[in-house]
C-alpha cells in the first residue's frame, strides 16, 4: 500500500518533538543526580505522550487508509484486511 500523508501527521510530529525534548530534559536530571521520583514521574510523562502519538496514528491509518482500501477492489480489501491484522498488534 501506498504511505500517504495524513492531516494527523503534523499534530503526531508535534508531540514526538515534544516527547524527544522532554527526554533531553530527563536525560540531563540524571546526568545531574536528580531524584528517581522525579525521573520515574517524567519519563511516565514520556511514555504516555509517545503511545498518545502511536495511537492517533494507528487510528488514522485505519479510518483513511484501510477504509478506502476496503472500498476499492477485493485484491486491495485483502491486502487492506492484512495490514490491519499486522497494525493492530501495535496498540
Amino acid at each position: 500500500m501506498a504511505h500517504i500523508s495524513h492531516a494527523s501527521h503534523p499534530e503526531v510530529i508535534k508531540r514526538l518533538k515534544r516527547a524527544e525534548g522532554h527526554l533531553r530534559t530527563v536525560i540531563q536530571m540524571m546526568e545531574d543526580q536528580r531524584a528517581c521520583l522525579d525521573l520515574a514521574q517524567q519519563l511516565h510523562a514520556i511514555e504516555k505522550a509517545v503511545a498518545a502519538a502511536k495511537k492517533t496514528l494507528i487510528h488514522d491509518h485505519i479510518d483513511h487508509c484501510l477504509a478506502h482500501a476496503a472500498d476499492g477492489d477485493p485484491v486491495e480489501a485483502k491486502q487492506a484486511m492484512a495490514e490491519f491484522r499486522e497494525i493492530t498488534k501495535y496498540l
